[in-house]
């Protein structure tokens, strides 16, 4: 029989309630400055193996327990994943053990016709407490081992917009393998389920489209502006070369966004993060301004928060100025018009 591990597959649809409490601006920016608090047991955002196994052994053989570390599995693959794969199959196949599973298919807004919008803050509350986490654990989001680092950010990042306090990204899972941390394999036991309280939606960290067509049209108006663009999808989606995964969508890009691959910011053999001065060295070449505020963007808004988090890891700019647009390229290709000029094409 296989090994047990918690697990909240979230195997029941998640109901929509009501849109996310706002919350005024100077709510969002004490709370954004907070946004990364860092747990006594781990020392930053991104953690190593080493120091999440540290962390772990310390956790289960303190007494009385000190405050639980939850490992949470953020797996997911491309809808077109060329061999099929899907996230809560390498869950049950290989992780970390009493690891959780969070599923982005699952765990967003089910009205939207964009993949991978946020959820309510109702939704979000529902998914917490049928995966068994509770407000005051210390969350470490972790990816595939096949894909290194990729949407586990994405999962760190939805944390922090509801206002989760510890959260942290592990950098990451394919060294956690290599390195003989211990996994466990086969299905999952059931978790009990916790009460998750409803949480405070921090806008500030999200940049809904009609904010975005706002800045875009302004760019395209009266040139460049204090704001900074960065889309991680490939240097050809952007200019228009390369087509886009999902069929039927215009590649291109926002109007004064610049192209920053994702894969830029790892290393291209482990797939980790890349160290604080060669992220500073790539966003320096790519001639981001860090004084600006800085909006990352992608295909989906998955390896947005790629770069969102290394701008963080490389302590280029201010955090509080560190923005995603939600939507990304998915979004904008279907809803804006041919007539805004909003979509450019370098070719």
């Amino acid at each position: 029989m296989a090994s047990v591990v918690l697990r909240g597959s979230l195997g029941v649809p998640l109901n929509r309630l009501v849109r996310p409490t706002i919350m005024s601006v100077s709510q969002q920016l004490r709370q954004q400055s907070q946004s990364r608090q860092i747990s006594s047991s781990l020392p930053s955002y991104l953690v190593t193996p080493k120091q999440l196994n540290e962390a772990l052994e310390s956790s289960n053989s303190s007494t009385p327990p000190s405050s639980r570390i939850i490992p949470l599995c953020a797996a997911w693959f491309m809808p077109n994943d060329p061999e099929g794969r899907k996230g809560i199959d390498v869950f049950r196949k290989h992780r970390i053990p009493h690891a959780r599973f969070f599923d982005l298919d699952e765990v967003k807004d089910p009205d939207s016709p964009y993949p991978h919008m946020l959820p309510t803050c109702e939704t979000f509350a529902e998914a917490m407490s049928n995966i068994g986490i509770r407000r005051d654990d210390t969350v470490v989001v972790y990816d595939t081992e096949e894909l290194g680092i990729f949407s586990a950010p994405r999962v760190g990042w939805t944390l922090r917009v509801f206002g989760h306090p510890k959260v942290h990204v592990l950098n990451n899972y394919r060294l956690w393998v290599r390195e003989g941390y211990p996994t466990e394999t086969g299905e999952p036991a059931p978790v009990e389920k916790t009460e998750y309280p409803i949480p405070t939606f921090q806008s500030k960290l999200v940049v809904p489209f009609l904010e975005m067509k706002e800045i875009a049209k302004d760019y395209v108006n009266k040139g460049e502006e204090e704001i900074e663009i960065l889309d991680a999808r490939s240097a050809g989606r952007w200019a228009g070369t390369d087509p886009e995964p999902r069929p039927g969508l215009s590649s291109g890009h926002i109007p004064g966004s610049k192209s920053l691959p994702f894969q830029e910011l790892l290393d291209p053999e482990t797939k980790t993060y890349l160290s604080k001065p060669e992220l500073e060295k790539v966003f320096q070449e790519h001639e981001v301004d860090p004084s600006k505020t800085i909006i990352s963007s992608c295909g989906t808004g998955v390896t947005a928060t790629i770069i969102e988090t290394a701008l963080a890891e490389a302590g280029f700019g201010d955090a509080i100025n560190h923005r995603v647009y939600d939507g990304s390229w998915t979004e904008w290709a279907q809803r804006v018009k041919e007539s805004d000029n909003l979509i450019k094409k370098s070719v």
